[in-house]
């Protein structure tokens, strides 16, 4: 578990809302990331975990609210949208990788278009993120040629290889077969232990208890409750909470 920063604040959720027509996803959300803390999202299908996180990055327009990545209004009208999602690192629950492309050139063709780099500075990072989720021996392979476990490692040293100052868990293991989640699961532990700031929608309980500095738990577009692993699993307040967690003991 990491040691959060209290003094630095580096996603700020204020009043957040979304609407897809007449069906309000989110009514509501205020959440603060702090530098190096662990957060995970918990809650039934539909509660919004995912539309949050997708806002966060502008993959979905927020209908009104504010978001401030390291202080920044990525919400704003003349935000510079795109440097500011240089600082956010997402993986998805599909692992979004171009099958024509090797594990290694999935790693480094966002640092080559984006951020500029050189060939062979984007190549020294890919390898070395690869190395980072142990798939340095696979770099040359496909996506095709890889397990799934293995293509979601490959996922996540892409996203790490940009350099993110905050990265973004969307139900990561959740496409994958059970015997290949906790491959998935020690990396993030891994990147966790080394101070990364984290935002993990998961269902995966055992990874929320070790690994998170905090859980958020949402019901209907809002934050129903939130704390220590301890507080919310051990000690829920809300019966909605406790209604959630208690069939997930069933």
């Amino acid at each position: 578990m990491t040691i959060q920063s209290a003094d630095t604040v580096m996603v700020s959720i204020q009043d957040l809302h979304k609407s897809f027509g007449d069906l309000d996803v989110l009514q509501g959300i205020d959440l603060d990331i702090h530098k190096g803390e662990v957060v995970v999202v918990l809650g039934p299908s539909g509660s919004g975990k995912s539309t949050m996180l997708r806002c966060i990055n502008l993959l979905e327009t927020p209908t009104s609210g504010h978001i401030l990545i390291e202080g920044d209004d990525i919400t704003a009208p003349h935000a510079d949208v795109r440097q500011l999602r240089e600082r956010l690192g997402m993986v998805f629950q599909q692992f979004n990788l171009f099958p024509h492309l090797s594990a290694k050139k999935n790693a480094m063709l966002g640092q080559e278009k984006v951020l500029k780099r050189s060939k062979a500075e984007a190549e020294e990072k890919a390898m070395k993120n690869l190395a980072k989720v142990g798939l340095a021996d696979r770099a040359d392979y496909k996506p095709g040629q890889l397990s799934g476990g293995q293509q979601q490692r490959v996922a996540i040293a892409r996203a790490l290889s940009m350099d993110p100052d905050v990265m973004l868990f969307d139900e990561p293991t959740s496409a994958l077969d059970p015997e290949l989640v906790r491959e998935v699961l020690n990396v993030m532990k891994d990147l966790a232990q080394e101070g990364m700031t984290m935002i993990v929608v998961t269902h995966e309980m055992g990874f929320a208890r070790e690994v998170a500095d905090r859980v958020v738990f949402m019901a209907d577009g809002v934050i129903v409750e939130q704390g220590t692993p301890e507080e919310v699993f051990d000690h829920p307040k809300s019966d909605r909470t406790k209604d959630f967690l208690g069939h997930l003991k069933d």
